[in-house]
């Protein structure tokens, strides 16, 4: 088992490892601080990005919105996250040396052809979606699924499945069968 930093694959087992060992480090360490555990989780972060760019042009509507008062427009531990998340994922393709620009993946370009427009309006439309069911569900992948099945949740458990089941049953809608 290679478990170089270097690699262009990072084995998934210790990939694994050391997102759960991040989940209990965010528990452990908020509750030491803040005393109260805060579990990995990433929508609210764009809800509350959403929030910031609305402030920019109408900062009356923000401040007398009640979904933007509940979720509080800042800078918190989770918005670093997600930028981390970000920054891990160039700086470990580069390190792999597995890093390119490429506005439409092959993938794409073999079902719905080169445009980049076509794949940048999908990916918006998906992301519209995706934003609206993990704000429904009150939480994202990650929170319910992560999260949740961290603490033994039965909701997590059956979040996660059915998050897993609607991104293959997608994928095999969009990208088809495989059986060409």
């Amino acid at each position: 088992m290679n478990i170089s930093l270097f690699t262009a694959r990072w084995s998934p087992y210790i990939a694994g490892i050391l997102v759960g060992v991040l989940a209990t480090l965010s528990v452990v360490v908020t509750t030491a601080i803040i005393e109260k555990p805060k579990y990995l989780g990433a929508s609210t972060t764009f809800v509350r990005a959403a929030g910031f760019i609305e402030k920019a042009v109408a900062s009356e509507h923000v401040a007398s919105n009640a979904y933007f008062q509940a979720k509080k427009v800042k800078v918190d531990w989770q918005m670093l996250f997600v930028v981390g998340v970000f920054a891990g994922a160039l700086v470990s393709s580069r390190m792999g040396k597995t890093s390119k620009l490429e506005t439409v993946p092959p993938i794409w370009q073999q079902r719905f052809g080169s445009s980049s427009v076509t794949r940048g309006v999908g990916a918006f439309i998906g992301g519209v979606i995706l934003m609206f069911g993990a704000r429904l569900a009150g939480g994202c992948p990650s929170g319910h699924g992560l999260s949740g099945n961290m603490q033994l949740s039965v909701s997590g458990l059956l979040a996660l499945v059915c998050f897993m089941a609607g991104g293959i049953i997608t994928a095999r809608i969009v990208y088809g069968g495989g059986d060409k």
